[in-house]
Parts: structure tokens; sequence; C-alpha cells
């Protein structure tokens, strides 16, 4: 059994039951632009960070915004995900239990978001910040966000470790096509969105259950 170098964890979707979080500004923010946000777009909003996901929301509503209007409805967006986050969040079936047997390995850890720190910083009071050597956070990447491989990247070369040797553990298209691209091998635990197959990619239908010999890398 080969175990990983480290383990690198995706949170909105795969940590927390926090995309559903994620509907309510988004909707309301296409409201306010006087328009309905449609479910192909949501979909491709999920594992995104906030420019894209300001891109796929104005392209939905066939708007071409200008920087004051993107700025205002990133604004609006961030505060109400603010009040939304503030206070004990929802768990995804079996995650406390996965991310406290991974912790008990003494592997090295990250935790990987396209979520900004701010709202990351709110979300870790339930994540626990002890369970994580390295954060990195969807506005620390100089803008080469999900889906290209720079967070899992930068993720890796903070722990010190070769990310071919990392075991990243994913639920969206987005996040699982950005740790594949940086060589890691995928549990990939889809949420709201299906993801495709990869050739470093395993599929799992919850966190539930994940033991040691789970956390094997692909040859």
């Amino acid at each position: 059994m080969r175990l990983p170098a480290a383990v690198l964890w995706d949170m909105d979707g795969t940590l927390l039951d926090s995309e559903k979080l994620w509907d309510i500004p988004l909707f309301e923010a296409a409201e306010r632009l006087g328009g309905q946000l449609s479910a192909p777009a949501r979909a491709a909003m999920v594992g995104s960070n906030v420019p894209t996901t300001l891109d796929i929301l104005f392209n939905d509503l066939g708007l071409t915004p200008d920087d004051t209007e993107r700025a205002e409805t990133a604004a609006f967006i961030d505060k109400r995900m603010t009040e939304l986050m503030a206070g004990p969040l929802l768990w995804q079936p079996g995650a406390p239990e996965a991310l406290a047997m991974v912790r008990a390995t003494a592997l090295p850890t990250a935790l990987v978001t396209s979520t900004e720190r701010f709202l990351t910083e709110l979300a870790l009071d339930t994540l626990g910040r002890h369970h994580f050597d390295v954060i990195v956070c969807g506005d620390e990447v100089d803008g080469r966000n999900k889906p290209l491989p720079d967070p899992y990247l930068t993720a890796a070369r903070l722990l010190g470790v070769n990310p071919t040797h990392t075991l990243a553990i994913e639920d969206s298209p987005t996040g699982a096509q950005s740790a594949e691209s940086a060589g890691c091998t995928v549990i990939a635990i889809p949420s709201e969105v299906p993801v495709p197959p990869g050739p470093r990619r395993i599929f799992r239908e919850s966190l539930t259950g994940l033991s040691i010999p789970d956390l094997t890398l692909v040859p």
C-alpha cells in the first residue's frame, strides 16, 4: 500500500454542504440584475471562483457589465455569503470522521478552495483549523484558480511535497480537473454536478467510511 505524501482537501461540496448556500446570493444577484439564473449556468459555477462566476452570471443574463457593475455584484454576493456562513455550517456525510482519520495518520494536509480567504476563515470555525497544515484560498493564486492546476501546485509547494505523490479529494469537475492537472490522484465524491471519469480519478459516493486503505495512490 502506497500512501500519499499529503492529502489535499477541497471545501465547498466536499467537506461542507455549502454549495446550497451559494445558491442564495447567486440567484438573488441575478434577480437584482433583472433576470433569472439558469440551471446550466449555476451548474457551471460549481467549484469555480468569484471572477469566473461573475463571467458566467452576466453571460447567462445576456449582460455586458462595466467595472462598477461587476464590483457591485461581487460585493453583494460577498455580503450575503458572509451572512450565510456566519455560524455552524452543515458537514457533508462522513466528512468530520474522514478529516479526523486523515489527521490521525500524521500525513501533511492542506485545504485547497476556490473560496476567498475571508469566507474560508468563517468556514474554518466549523472545519477546525487544526486539521490543515496549509490553506490555499481562491484569492491567493494570482487569478490562476481552478480548473488550472495552480491551487494544488501551490499547496504541494507549501507542504514541500511532489504534487504527483499527493491525493486530492474533490466534488466538482472544475476541482477534479485542477487536481488532476497538477498530477494528483483524485478521490471524486460528486455532490451537485457529475464528475466525468479521468485517468487518475477514483470515485466514491461519499466520505462515509473512508479509511486508510482508501488513501492508496494510483500506481
